[in-house]
């Protein structure tokens, strides 16, 4: 008996450790960004903040660009993502239902994509961009941040689609759809999991970049959120107050999208069940 204890007792240790590790940095910077200054700068630092004050939120929210900063994430952001998964969702389909030649070596490009790091080629795509005489503008963010994130929605959503059954698609093509009527009515609801997964990654992937629109956008009312949190800085050192209450604001979407993703997905796994 104390053996079968033990061997319950350490997973759940272990993932408590986990949860504290991960959870931590979280709560330092809601934490910070409601103290006083005197309370951040202490030499003790102070743990759970008595003398709450939003002043930092509010020096966050008075920065110049602030809401033009947060409609240009947001338009970027989800452009990417619904156009990723629209190209995503036609390749991992003909990937996983149809057999052609070079398919294998499509796979590995995806995969090598995947792998290979963006930083590599800053200077190529400033040069394209530069050429096509569109610095400064969202359109080029939005295209490459949707070929970033497309490797890996293609190879996830593959997956899922190789998972469905052809008998439910055949089945229904033999009940008088069509095939783009079996893949809407049949398939499609069966990806709902895949399609949350990939498009949470892709939303945090291209909300979180910075070092490209730091190179493209020099103009301040066409950049993005991530530059904005550098912004927090003066001759005098860093505003660690308004720099934790922005870092907050921006943390706000992802998390009230992962929720939101999560519900859906388990939803999504469970709507996907069929009749036997």
């Amino acid at each position: 008996m104390k053996r079968s204890l033990m061997a319950r007792l350490w997973p759940n240790a272990t993932a408590l450790v986990l949860f504290v590790v991960f959870a931590f940095p979280v709560y330092w910077m809601f934490a910070t960004s409601l103290k006083p200054t005197g309370d951040i700068i202490a030499d003790d630092p102070v743990f759970l903040p008595t003398d709450i004050t939003f002043d930092h939120f509010r020096r966050a929210l008075d920065a110049d660009h602030f809401w033009t900063l947060v409609g240009n994430s947001l338009t970027v952001t989800t452009l990417a993502v619904v156009f990723s998964l629209v190209i995503a969702l036609l390749a991992s389909f003909a990937l996983a239902r149809m057999r052609f030649k070079g398919r294998r070596g499509f796979l590995l490009t995806f995969m090598i994509a995947q792998m290979a790091p963006w930083e590599v080629m800053v200077i190529a795509i400033y040069i394209i961009v530069r050429d096509a005489d569109l610095l400064n503008s969202l359109v080029p963010l939005t295209v490459f941040y949707m070929i970033m994130v497309l490797p890996f929605t293609v190879l996830t959503l593959r997956g899922y689609v190789a998972a469905v059954p052809k008998e439910l698609e055949e089945s229904a093509m033999v009940d008088g759809c069509t095939r783009p009527q079996a893949f809407v009515k049949v398939i499609f609801p069966l990806l709902a999991p895949g399609l949350m997964a990939t498009s949470l990654f892709g939303f945090i992937t291209a909300w979180n970049e910075f070092p490209l629109v730091l190179i493209l956008n020099k103009d301040a009312e066409k950049q993005t959120l991530p530059l904005w949190l550098s912004s927090f800085q003066s001759t005098f050192g860093d505003d660690w107050g308004a720099t934790m209450a922005a870092a907050s604001l921006f943390a706000i979407p992802i998390l009230v999208l992962f929720v939101f993703l999560q519900r859906k997905a388990v939803s999504g796994l469970t709507s996907g069940a069929v009749k036997g």
